[in-house]
Order: structure tokens, then C-alpha cells, then sequence
């Protein structure tokens, strides 16, 4: 392909990329707005966000196989098309486990995005040029994360009201789909009968959304040590070994167990659970500290996060655009991880009344980090995969992102539920006001509060999100520590079409040979 015939190709690739980006962070601004008005509660706004990492965690295997065994530009243009229109039935949503539905079925979507985008720039750049391409595509992560916010926030404000924002990603996955049919021509290859492991999927889904419902519920509905539990855990333990058992064993496994003799990747899996968490687990509870900690409207909080977007947007295409010209990769991941850790470390240094200039530079830190370390991971794994194994690869290590970004939500989001509880709980009797004056758990209306409870409730969600970044930060040393003792692989030269021809022409010349 010419260089115009690539980046006509990987405009719709990246802009359906933009699609799923945009479609998720359009709400993250105006959450706390949406489930107040939906009289949802600390639960409610964690599942709102687990229901939709969970399905993508789930399907983004599931995608991964089909990249391996039928038509990728047929499966992003379906994954698309799930996306927004399950987003607009969201946006119609009355009540919080509607929302949470259709938030689920928005996730599967997404996971097709995912899985897809990434496999598809590897079949028409060479990994040595992909470099600068994946830089590429985190600057497009960069500008829809800035402007999902922002829009939300503009449109949460204005007569249109929240809803609106579930509908703003309809014409842009439209002209995606109409670009992607006009642009992205993949010369026919060989491909293998589709077959899915479907007891797979279901018992790894079953496995994980247990843990994630213990973690969920545990410290809330019942103690974190306590017969309830044991149950979980021990439910969860047991589906997810027999999930094992059957992918050593299926035809078409959704997660390949070979692929874990790769130490590339397997390091590339423990250091994106780990980002995963420190990067959804954090990112999430940003909106409901800007709203409820410091009282700004869903605009100004979009506003806010703006230097950590940035961050992340210099660092994925300076890195990137570096990375293609000198074929080295791994210092730079090590410098991305030691951003993110020393990110995570400063930011829970914060409360309700830290200078909005130091926040703000602190969450630069972070985005570059993440910006440095979350595409170059995928690189440093595909650069080491046979092509035929590239989308299923590819889709482990986004599966492990994803999973460690919903049980990170989850876990984390129990945490600030159980501070949050315990402060106020403690302030309201200093106070002499009842316990259940609050409303039973919603989130709170700052408008709405006197005083003194207004200024308490700040300084709870204040102190409360600090310890969230203090949790995460070991798990962010984690991933540097996992980039120390990965393999620098010298990057290839050919694009995965070209050694998928390569290995079919091979495969003929062969056959030919025999015959003769």
C-alpha cells in the first residue's frame, strides 16, 4: 500500500476509534449529574462504569478470535454500529439499572473497537512504522477523552440536558463506517472455519462479574470477612480454573494458553492490569472530585482534565513519532512508568482545598505516563506474535487491561463508598444531624446542603478519592517493574498483510512442488 493508501485506510480505523472513545467519555462528566437525577447511589455510579468495562473485558477475547478467522472490516463496522445505538438506548434510560443495561450492551461494542482498531493497524503497518501510528492513535485517544468531557459537560449544562450526550456519537460512527467501506480494501486471505469457544466465554464472564460483584458488595452489604465472602471468592476461583481447564482444551480458545509462553506477553499482561486499574480505577472518580469535592459544574470539570489528556496526548505521539525513527521502545516504557507511579503518589497528596494549578500538574504526570506505557505495551506483544496469532494476542493483553480497569473501578469504587460512609457518618453526628439526613446513600446535591454539611461532604470525597490514587499507586510500580524485565525485540520491517501473502504464497510454492 502507498503511504496515501494507508493513512486513507487508517482514517477510519482511527476515527471509529474515536467513535467508542467519544461515546464513553461524552458522559464521564455529567455521571454524577445523571445517576443524582436517577437517584442512584456510590453503587450505582461505580456499576454505571463496571457494567460497561465488564462486557468490553468479556468481548473483547471473543472479538479478537473472530480478527483471527473472518472479515475485519465487516466486524468493526458491526462492532460500531452496537456501540452507538445501544449508547442512544441508554440515553433514553429512566431509571439506574437501565442505564446500566444498555451501558452493558454499549461494552460490547467497544470491545470490538478495541480489539479490532489495534489488529487492523497492525495489518497495514510493519511494526518498525507502527510506532508513530500507535502514537498517532493515542493522540486521537487524547482528543476524544478532552472533548468527550468537555461536550458532555457544554451539553449536561444547557436546555439539551444529559441525555443529549448518549446521541452525539450517532454521525460520527456513521461517517465511520461510510469511510472505513471506502477506504480500508484487505486483499483476500486464507481464513480458517469460525468456530467460538462459547463455554469459555461464559465461564470466564461468569468467573469475573462474580469477583466483580464481591467486590462490589463486600464491606456494604456484608462484612469483607464473612461466610458471604468465602462463598464468592471461592465460586469465582472455581469458575475461572474450569475456564482454564476448558481453553487447554477447546479447538478455537478465546484466550489461547500458549500464547503465555510468550514472556513478552505475559509481562505485557500483568503491567496492563496494572495499568488498566491505575488508569480507569483512577480517571473514573476524577468527575466526582471535581463535582462534589470542589463544587464545579460538568463543563469546569471537563475543563479540569484537561492537562491529564494533554499529558497523554504529548507523550503517545512524540513517543511514537520517536519510537518509528530510532526502532527503540522499552526506555521509553520505563519512563512511562515511572510517570505514572510518581502521578499516582502526588495526587493522593490532595484534598478538597489543594490548588487547582497543582492538581492540574499532577494529572499532567499521570497522562503522560499512561501515554508512554499503554499503546507501546501492545506494540512490544504483536512485534513478538506470529501474524496469524496477532488478534488474539492483541485481544489478551487489551482483555487484561480492560479486566484489571473493571475490577480497579470496582474494588476502588467500594473503598471510596466505604470512606465516604464512615466520614460522614462521623461529621453528621459531630454536627447533631441524623445519619440518614444524607437521603439513604444517593449522591449528594451540593445546591441542596447547608453549610456546614456542604463543607463536609467536600472534605469526605476530598479525602476519600486521595486514598483511591494512594491504593493504585503500588499497582503502578507493578508495571514498571514488569517493563524492567521485558525483552527489548528489534522491531520488524513488514506489515502483517504482507507476511500473511508471504506465508500463503509459501504454503502454494510448496504444494506446487510437491505435485511436481
Amino acid at each position: 500500500m502507498t503511504r496515501r493508501e494507508v493513512l486513507e485506510s487508517l482514517s477510519g480505523i482511527l476515527l471509529g476509534m474515536f467513535v467508542s472513545i467519544l461515546a464513553t467519555s461524552v458522559v464521564s462528566s455529567s455521571l454524577p449529574k445523571i445517576v443524582s437525577d436517577l437517584e442512584g447511589s456510590q453503587s450505582s455510579y461505580t456499576w454505571v462504569v463496571v457494567a460497561t468495562l465488564l462486557t468490553t473485558t468479556i468481548s473483547t477475547p471473543i472479538w479478537g478470535k473472530l480478527a483471527d478467522l473472518t472479515s475485519r472490516k465487516l466486524l468493526i463496522q458491526i462492532a460500531l454500529t452496537i456501540s452507538v445505538v445501544s449508547a442512544a438506548l441508554a440515553g433514553i434510560s429512566h431509571n439506574v439499572g437501565t442505564l446500566i443495561t444498555f451501558r452493558a450492551f454499549q461494552g460490547i461494542g467497544a470491545g470490538g473497537l478495541t480489539a479490532l482498531a489495534t489488529v487492523l493497524i497492525a495489518d497495514i503497518i510493519s511494526p518498525r512504522e507502527r510506532g508513530k501510528y500507535m502514537g498517532l492513535m493515542g493522540a486521537i485517544m487524547g482528543v476524544s477523552m478532552v472533548g468527550g468531557p468537555l461536550l458532555g459537560g457544554v451539553i449536561t449544562d444547557s436546555p439539551l440536558t444529559w441525555r443529549a450526550n448518549f446521541f452525539v456519537g450517532i454521525p460520527f460512527a456513521v461517517a465511520a463506517i461510510v469511510v472505513l467501506q471506502r477506504t480500508l480494501h484487505l486483499p483476500a486471505v486464507a481464513r480458517r472455519v469460525v468456530r467460538i469457544d462459547y463455554w469459555g466465554a461464559i465461564l470466564i464472564s461468569a468467573g469475573i462479574g462474580t469477583l466483580l460483584l464481591w467486590v462490589t458488595f463486600a464491606g456494604d452489604k456484608f462484612d469483607w470477612i464473612s461466610w458471604q465472602t468465602g462463598a464468592m471468592i471461592g465460586a469465582s476461583l472455581v469458575l475461572l480454573v474450569v475456564a482454564v481447564v476448558v481453553e487447554l482444551h477447546a479447538a478455537e480458545p478465546m484466550i489461547p494458553m500458549h500464547l503465555f509462553r510468550n514472556r513478552t506477553l505475559v509481562l505485557a499482561v500483568v503491567a496492563s492490569v496494572s495499568v488498566g486499574v491505575a488508569m480507569f480505577g483512577t480517571s473514573v472518580f476524577l468527575s466526582q472530585y471535581m463535582q462534589i469535592a470542589r463544587g464545579k459544574t460538568p463543563t469546569q470539570s471537563g475543563l479540569l482534565t484537561i492537562p491529564m489528556v494533554v499529558g497523554l496526548f504529548l507523550t503517545s505521539a512524540l513517543i511514537g513519532q520517536v519510537i518509528s525513527r530510532t526502532g527503540r521502545y522499552k526506555r521509553y516504557m520505563l519512563a512511562g512508568g515511572v510517570l505514572l507511579t510518581a502521578g499516582l503518589v502526588l495526587l493522593s497528596t490532595i484534598d478538597y482545598q489543594t490548588s487547582l494549578v497543582i492538581v492540574s500538574v499532577y494529572l499532567f504526570v499521570l497522562g503522560a505516563g499512561v501515554g508512554m506505557l499503554m499503546q507501546n505495551l501492545v506494540l512490544a506483544v504483536q512485534n513478538t506474535l506470529a501474524i496469524t496469532e496477532i488478534g488474539s494476542g492483541t485481544a489478551t493483553v487489551a482483555f487484561f487491561r480492560t479486566l484489571g480497569g473493571a475490577i480497579g473501578v470496582s474494588a476502588l469504587g467500594a473503598v471510596l463508598a466505604t470512606d465516604v460512609r464512615d466520614s460522614l457518618a462521623a461529621g453528621l453526628a459531630k454536627l447533631g444531624v441524623a445519619a440518614d439526613a444524607m437521603g439513604g446513600g444517593a449522591l449528594p446535591d451540593l445546591a441542596t446542603l447547608p453549610a456546614p454539611v456542604r463543607d463536609l461532604v467536600e472534605r469526605s470525597y476530598g479525602d476519600g478519592i486521595a486514598d483511591i490514587f494512594l491504593w493504585a499507586a503500588p499497582l503502578a510500580f507493578v508495571a514498571l517493574v514488569c517493563v524492567v524485565f521485558m525483552k527489548e525485540v528489534p522491531l520488524g520491517t513488514k506489515s502483517g498483510v504482507e507476511q500473511l501473502l508471504e506465508e500463503q504464497r509459501a504454503a502454494e510454492d510448496a504444494r506446487e512442488g510437491a505435485a511436481v
